[in-house]
């Protein structure tokens, strides 16, 4: 959706024109599932879906926000007094981050804000991060924050864990703000050091939206961090980045639940340090060894996997042979997998894995070919 249209809207709305407009990305993480909250590695791009606000300051401290994925709803708070969750779900992650840049001593202003995303929503792709991130660089504007991109990041992840309540690591708002075109992103969550990763020319990468109902997705994944913060006591160690796979095997007091979690995320970090390795030689063999390898410890060891995903995964297999890797993406419970292939198989996957999937489970998949698209932009019309 260009910005002219959006600017049409935003007039039409508030009467006025809008100055700016802070977009960021939605985001697929290629490799490195559940790690980030561990200290760990993760192989996150971009995409070319993004969240767009547009804004226009004002003379109070009144924020005004509509969102055209939302007609008929509004949202409308101060930022001169405490702010709490208010009546609509997706106004609160604008409520969330003003929230933590309140809470953190920032003086903030008000605005007119218009929102737009085409970032698919409940496909694991982290509509929620690019929603915080973009607000967090409008604030940024309009307020004279001077924030740098990776602390707009951290308030986006901390708007997430305490005003929305969930537990999320840093990876989706750290590559949404930082991403660059046609590259990766390379995350250490222990620093948050970051090293871009060229993708292969050669290669495309294509989401598909299992559109499995996702339900009691918070709930679990706050049981599996409780786990490896459990397994890390036991083993002594701050987080399960500290430790070796012949540590968890061999640790006699962890429970049956909490090796298998330790396990999962002690191997996912080695296979995301081999996967940056294979994406720079282009060595589609060895991707599709660890991306496979990665979806199995998913659903053996972290178990967050549904048959949906599961069958998704295998036809998508099955239809890519040598010429592609494939395996679940996101926190899991349903959601999208991740194809990394040759641009020729990405019709095999529509005329193939497509019909299969919904004759088998009843659903019908949506496919996205995308590309690693650039990270937060804030521009002035």
């Amino acid at each position: 959706m260009e910005f002219t249209f959006l600017a049409e809207q935003f007039s039409a709305i508030y009467h006025t024109a809008a100055e700016g407009v802070a977009s960021a990305p939605g985001r697929v993480n290629l490799i490195g599932e559940h790690t980030d909250y561990n200290d760990g590695f993760v192989l996150p791009c971009t995409l070319n879906f993004r969240t767009k606000v547009l804004f226009k300051a004002r003379a109070d401290n009144v924020i005004k926000v509509h969102s055209l994925n939302y007609p008929g709803e509004s949202d409308c708070f101060s930022v001169a007094e405490p702010i709490k969750a208010g009546p609509s779900q997706w106004g609160n992650y604008v409520r969330a981050v003003a929230f933590v840049l309140q809470r953190a001593g920032h003086k903030l202003c008000g605005a007119d804000l218009l929102i737009e995303s085409d970032v698919p929503q409940g496909a694991g792709l982290s509509s929620s991060a690019a929603l915080e991130v973009a607000i967090g660089g409008m604030f940024n504007s309009v307020a004279q924050l001077k924030l740098t991109p990776t602390q707009l990041a951290l308030f986006g992840q901390q708007a997430e864990n305490d005003f929305m309540d969930c537990q999320c690591g840093i990876m989706d708002q750290l590559v949404s703000a930082n991403g660059q075109s046609h590259h990766a992103l390379l995350i250490d969550c222990q620093d948050l050091s970051t090293q871009l990763v060229a993708m292969p020319t050669n290669l495309v990468v294509v989401i598909i939206n299992s559109n499995y109902p996702r339900k009691l997705v918070d709930s679990e994944y706050n049981q599996r961090r409780l786990a490896c913060e459990a397994a890390a006591k036991k083993l002594g160690v701050s987080s399960l980045r500290q430790t070796t796979l012949d540590a968890v095997e061999h640790n006699t007091l962890l429970s049956d639940v909490e090796r298998k979690r330790a396990r999962h995320v002690v191997s996912e970090n080695l296979r995301v340090i081999d996967a940056v390795q294979a994406l720079q030689t282009g060595d589609l063999a060895k991707l599709r060894t660890l991306m496979a390898q990665s979806h199995q410890s998913l659903h053996g060891d972290y178990e967050v996997t549904v048959a949906a995903t599961d069958g998704l995964v295998k036809l998508s297999q099955q239809a890519l042979g040598e010429n592609g890797a494939a395996r679940m993406t996101g926190g899991g419970f349903g959601g999208a997998i991740v194809c990394l292939c040759l641009p020729e198989s990405v019709a095999t996957l529509k005329d193939s894995v497509i019909p299969q999937y919904q004759q088998q489970f009843g659903l019908a998949a949506d496919l996205y070919v995308c590309t690693a698209g650039q990270g937060l932009v804030v521009q002035y019309f």
